[in-house]
């Protein structure tokens, strides 16, 4: 009995950034801010690149907190997303060749708590979500953001999700 041959690693990747490319593109609202993901395995850093549009005060300069705190829960909902999807994309059970892909749906926001730990300035920005817990229906995340230094965060926040029916696709 021989084990069947592994995939080249090309295919791998090719097949979760396509899912992650999937997951992102479909909300209009990160592509407007400029939110991007990098990815490294199964860990996701959500990457803010700074544009002029970004920032609220002009006299400080600093970041605008909706902006912020819309960095921050996008961050959370796709690591959510990307969590659930994670073995589904591991397995090939989501075909992403199709013009249309179908993806699970979107968590839903129950409530978002954001920290404003000091002022975010007109630079790059990171952040990093955990997912504390995950269930069928409720799930928890944690998220930090930070700029020059990850030891010393200028927002981090605390949302709890409606997870989506594993049913419902679209």
């Amino acid at each position: 009995m021989s084990r069947p041959k592994p995939e080249p690693v090309q295919v791998v990747k090719q097949r979760r950034d396509a899912a992650l490319s999937a997951l992102v593109t479909g909300v209009p609202y990160i592509r407007f801010l400029g939110i991007e993901f990098d990815r490294r395995g199964d860990e996701l850093t959500a990457v803010l690149p700074f544009d002029e549009k970004l920032i609220g005060n002009p006299f400080l300069p600093a970041l605008h907190g909706g902006v912020t705190a819309a960095f921050l829960e996008v961050s959370a909902i796709v690591e959510l997303s990307w969590s659930m999807l994670w073995e589904d994309v591991e397995a090939g059970l989501i075909d992403l060749s199709a013009p249309e892909p179908v993806l699970p749906r979107l968590p839903k926001t129950i409530d978002f708590t954001v920290d404003y730990l000091r002022s975010g300035l007109p630079r790059d920005a990171y952040a990093r979500a955990r997912v504390n817990r995950s269930g069928r229906r409720y799930a928890s995340v944690h998220v930090e953001a930070w700029q020059d230094n990850r030891t010393r965060p200028f927002a981090q926040a605390t949302g709890h999700f409606l997870m989506p029916d594993p049913a419902a696709h679209g």
